[in-house]
């Protein structure tokens, strides 16, 4: 069979992977499946040659560990201790994971790449769009918005059409698996503990201020704590965080309007076709966190290395650090991380 029908896919041996391994049969694809040690987890190796071999599937694994700490663990740990609000999940197939398919797609001479992940693809007016899948209940068209072009041009989104349900009916006898639920790399540890223990010295109690910064309570540590959190301050139901001042070591409290925002700052963006997210008359804005996402429209302006976007009605809670992806209908125009809002 040749390339152009070679299929490199990304396979941790759960549910999902394993179903589009069928279903890229189903369709004329010969997969070849591709497992990323990305934590030295021995244990989730293991599952992904067993079930390799029970689906008589040749498997590939690459070390990706060094690389995965650096670009997502420590992003993480990071955003938290400055303040913001980390997304792992993003940072990871925009770095780590699309990338290392595409790069191994390459050496091995195959034609294409594919995830478990429920998405569609489009191809409009020369570029590559993500678009949610067809069932809405597993879209995760949100954590795509990074993944670039040449990563994009090479892809196939085997789980795009398919219902949750049908993933499962999809399963040979014995490969059904509970749902992996989380962030992989704390491997059920609390993010709280895993803090602790990677930034003992950068963790401490401080000051609940209001915004005339006089004090009306004590956290716990910055980093336990975003935007629009209520829970854990101590506080009246109705006070929530407004704004967390890292450097100071304080939580800044103050009433839910406060938390309203119809300026949003993007930095690190991803846009394929910058005219269309900017003429778009359909942007909508997509923020997923404690806080609410805005309804109505948005517009976008792009200035140097930041995206300036006015919201027709205002978002509630955007927290420093979540991404904000824009979708005209159901397709990914683009995305980025919230640098700010007003």
């Amino acid at each position: 069979m040749g390339c152009e029908r070679r299929v490199l896919l990304a396979f941790s041996g759960g549910n999902d992977s394993c179903a589009a391994v069928g279903i890229l049969r189903a369709h004329g694809y010969e997969p070849m499946l591709l497992t990323l040690d990305m934590t030295g987890d021995r244990s989730l190796l293991a599952r992904a040659r067993r079930a390799a071999e029970a689906l008589d599937t040749p498997l590939l694994t690459a070390d990706v560990r060094t690389s995965f700490t650096r670009q997502v663990v420590d992003y993480f740990a990071s955003g938290y201790l400055t303040g913001e609000t980390p997304a792992p999940c993003t940072e990871c197939n925009s770095r780590i994971k699309w990338n290392t398919l595409r790069d191994v797609s390459i050496e091995r001479g195959i034609g294409h790449i594919a995830t478990g992940h429920y998405f569609r693809l489009s191809r409009q007016y020369g570029k590559v769009f993500v678009r949610q899948a067809a069932d809405p209940a597993k879209d995760q068209s949100y954590y795509l918005w990074g993944v670039s072009q040449s990563c994009l041009e090479r892809a196939i989104a085997p789980m795009g059409e398919t219902l949750k349900r049908e993933a499962g009916e999809r399963l040979p006898a014995g490969l059904k698996s509970p749902e992996s639920m989380g962030i992989c790399f704390l491997r059920g540890e609390n993010y709280r503990e895993f803090l602790r223990r990677r930034a003992p010295n950068g963790i401490r109690p401080g000051e609940i201020v209001d915004r005339n910064g006089k004090r009306i309570g004590t956290h716990d540590g910055c980093a336990f704590y975003t935007v629009g959190q209520k829970r854990g301050l101590g506080l009246p139901p109705s006070l929530a965080v407004v704004a967390i001042d890292a450097a100071r070591n304080r939580l800044i409290a103050g009433e839910d309007e406060e938390l309203r925002r119809r300026r949003l700052t993007i930095r690190a963006w991803n846009v394929p076709d910058m005219e269309r997210l900017c003429r778009s008359r359909e942007l909508r804005v997509v923020i997923r966190g404690i806080g609410r996402n805005p309804d109505g429209f948005a517009h976008v302006r792009p200035e140097r290395d930041r995206l300036h976007v006015e919201l027709e009605y205002p978002a509630w809670a955007p927290a420093p650090g979540q991404p904000v992806v824009f979708y005209e209908r159901d397709i990914v125009l683009g995305g980025g991380i919230l640098a700010g809002s007003g």
